[in-house]
């Protein structure tokens, strides 16, 4: 049996409906603090799945969640990248502390496979691009790139100390149906209230990997299946990048405006912490037989159709 950390939030929902197609029994553990357990609701009528309402940095929690499993995809985090500018701690303990605790949790429960959801921000701004995993040194220029890449660091800590196995996904921009944050989830917000003008943060020219929520999980799911080291590192992103002002045409598009006007907030990146240009190498992958289906716009496509499908059905504010 699998447990799923954050099992109800966006890109960890999707992992127990990858999971359960594959005919894995999973627990999930959530506090459904920024999760949704409605993103459960398939996956939970399939009855291969047990919810537990807790929080997985608790260990009466985590010791009750952890019954016949045998390894634990730890998906749980703080999403918001930007908030470390303004909650660093919270930004960090989500991160680092959080996966200490999972993993201790799992030591005492003597389980001892851990699949990571790592980050690209853990590179900073590399200055080899495509960047791959042995590139170095690692200096996150974000709370969340620093707690991520203190994270991989336990697992390591783990790894070597206790006999554990563990697998780390540094994953490209995550984009797909059930976003609740990030660009194109913030740009439908932004026209559904003025659907005349967007603004747009920093110069628009920043250009970054995003990756689809399908390719996200089958490309975990593989280099889970494949990775034979005690210690494995992937790169999970497209091929190509895509700039903000493109994804902002695309948003626009699948909502069907015309006439938007482009407001930019100036400088090269979008905040405090904000990588402007990041594309990862994913020969690593590529050499296990995993290739992504879509390419960044594809991906970009796909996830504004799906938030516009779902907004929708929702009033427009004022009305």
């Amino acid at each position: 049996m699998k447990l799923v950390t954050g099992g109800a939030g966006f890109i960890g929902s999707h992992l127990v409906d990858g999971l359960v197609a594959h005919g894995e029994d999973v627990v999930v553990v959530d506090d459904l603090s920024t999760g949704n357990k409605a993103f459960l609701k398939g996956a939970l009528a399939s009855k291969r799945v047990r919810f537990v309402k807790g929080d997985c940095g608790n260990a009466a929690d985590m010791k009750r969640a952890l019954r016949d499993v045998d390894e634990v995809w730890h998906m749980a985090a703080d999403p918001d990248v930007r908030a470390g500018a303004t909650k660093p701690w919270s930004n960090f303990r989500d991160g680092a502390v959080l996966t200490f605790r999972v993993l201790d949790a799992m030591r005492r429960a003597d389980v001892s496979r851990f699949v990571y959801a790592s980050s690209s921000t853990v590179y900073g701004e590399a200055t080899v691009r495509p960047t791959p995993e042995d590139y170095g040194p690692l200096v996150p220029i974000s709370m969340y790139g620093a707690s991520k890449l203190a994270g991989e660091a336990v697992v390591g800590a783990f790894v070597g100390t206790f006999g554990m196995q563990g697998w780390v996904f540094r994953f490209g921009n995550v984009v797909g149906p059930r976003l609740t944050h990030g660009v194109i989830f913030d740009f439908h917000g932004r026209l559904r209230t003025d659907p005349k003008r967007l603004a747009i943060l920093g110069n628009g020219k920043q250009d970054k990997a995003y990756l689809s929520t399908q390719d996200c999980i089958e490309g975990m799911m593989h280099g889970r299946a494949r990775g034979e080291q005690p210690y494995n590192v992937f790169n999970l992103a497209s091929d190509a990048t895509i700039n903000v002002v493109r994804i902002a045409e695309l948003v626009v598009e699948s909502m069907g405006l015309r006439g938007v006007r482009f407001e930019f907030t100036g400088g090269d990146r979008g905040w405090k912490g904000d990588v402007p240009i990041m594309a990862l190498d994913i020969e690593k992958m590529r050499a296990l037989g995993w290739s992504p289906r879509h390419t960044s716009e594809d991906a970009i496509r796909l996830a504004s159709d799906s938030v516009a499908s779902a907004r929708r059905a929702r009033p427009r504010p004022g009305r």
